[in-house]
């Protein structure tokens, strides 16, 4: 059975905050603390899978599928982060090159 995606964060939408009432500093917190619990997140999936990683090491029970499942969760949530990670940099690279 396919289980429920969890902690999925709502970035909430340009419509739902009153016009002019965000700063910039307001703004790059909320960005922040968003990047930061998605990196949490990131950790907790690589974390469990090298757990289950390790129990089936050891020899204990554990389920063949349900430990593939979780390391391509873990790989996929890396090579996101990444390719985030990328673009990020490319659009600051590209901004820093903007004449004024």
């Amino acid at each position: 059975m396919i289980d429920r995606v969890h902690n999925v964060a709502v970035v909430p939408s340009v419509s739902d905050q009153p016009a002019g009432r965000t700063t910039p500093a307001e703004a790059a917190e909320s960005f922040g603390s968003f990047l930061k619990e998605a990196i949490e997140n990131l950790n907790g999936q690589q974390a469990y899978a090298e757990q289950l990683g390790g129990q089936f090491i050891r020899g204990e029970a554990v389920d063949g599928h349900q430990l593939k499942i979780a390391g391509e969760k873990a790989s996929l949530g890396l090579e996101l982060t990444v390719q985030i990670r990328n673009k990020v940099v490319e659009a600051y690279q590209e901004i820093m090159r903007t004449q004024l």
